[in-house]
């Protein structure tokens, strides 16, 4: 009779021993309250994130289209005020083209500016015509330079030698066209500088106008000449170390230039050319000192 009470309970404890055990299991399957709390935290972090950088984007897009509302009239005035310098330059542009329309068109108008000149004119390059030469003058081997010689020299009788002027001519004949040449006075004292027909008298003694056929200034005992008949008195504000000579065939225009500083020596009275013409070179005495053709740089 003792036996049975004693087996059940024990019957009793190992029941509710093994119902412990499967509630104890299923506990520890379900995830705990403290993991979720942590994951709901991370998920929350991240949205709070994306919202952050989602408004700072926004922000910053108000922002420079704010700023580009700000700046747009700034942008149409300096828009504006480039128009307006580039109308301005258009117009000088214009201004420029039409006064050098001018110039081309009426040379005897604008006679102040050498650089212009040069500018539709052809340098030449020239050298002197020693059979022209007259018995007094030396020149370079070159041929770009005359000065005086003491002893003249016994050269034979040519038609086409100076006898009585003491003269050579350049070694071009001009018959059409645009040109200029430069010469060297540097301090010579005494000479005379132009161009000439080629048929001019050479024997005997000449008078030096465009009536005989030549078109030249002088410089003598300090005074500057204009070879008109009769012979003008030239005013030079600067006293030239170069004088530059250009000569428009078509138009009849002979004009002279101090190069030292590019204003205007002298133009002769328009006149119609026929024929050959050709650089003229004069010196007077023994210490007239020397003339050096300026020599032409290759292109």
């Amino acid at each position: 009779m003792v036996a049975q009470p004693i087996d059940h309970c024990r019957k009793l404890f190992m029941k509710h021993e093994s119902h412990e055990g499967n509630l104890l299991e299923k506990t520890e399957s379900q995830p705990k309250v403290d993991d979720v709390d942590i994951f709901t935290a991370a998920r929350l972090l991240q949205y709070l994130m994306l919202f952050f950088i989602i408004y700072m984007c926004r922000r910053e897009y108000h922002k420079s289209e704010t700023r580009k509302e700000e700046i747009k009239p700034e942008q149409e005035e300096l828009q504006k005020k480039l128009e307006e310098l580039q109308n301005k330059l258009e117009k000088l542009q214009k201004e420029m083209g039409r006064r050098k329309a001018q110039f081309k068109s009426a040379w005897r108008n604008a006679p102040l500016y050498a650089d212009w000149r040069k500018e539709e004119f052809e340098a030449v390059k020239l050298t002197l015509d020693a059979a022209s030469a007259h018995p007094a003058l030396r020149l370079s081997e070159k041929g770009r330079q005359v000065a005086w010689q003491e002893r003249p020299q016994d050269l034979p009788s040519s038609t086409q030698r100076f006898d009585s002027l003491p003269c050579v001519l350049g070694q071009l004949n001009i018959t059409s066209g645009r040109c200029y040449w430069e010469v060297e006075v540097g301090d010579t004292c005494s000479w005379d500088l132009g161009i000439c027909r080629d048929n001019i008298t050479r024997k005997g003694v000449v008078t030096m106008s465009p009536q005989n056929g030549f078109w030249a200034i002088r410089l003598y005992e300090g005074e500057y000449w204009a070879l008109t008949s009769p012979e003008t008195l030239l005013i030079l504000r600067e006293i030239p170390l170069s004088v530059g000579i250009f000569l428009d065939y078509e138009a009849g225009d002979v004009s002279f230039y101090n190069m030292t500083d590019g204003s205007h020596i002298f133009t002769f009275p328009q006149n119609t050319f026929y024929g050959i013409l050709r650089p003229l070179f004069r010196l007077w005495s023994s210490d007239s000192g020397l003339l050096t053709i300026v020599k032409v740089e290759e292109n």
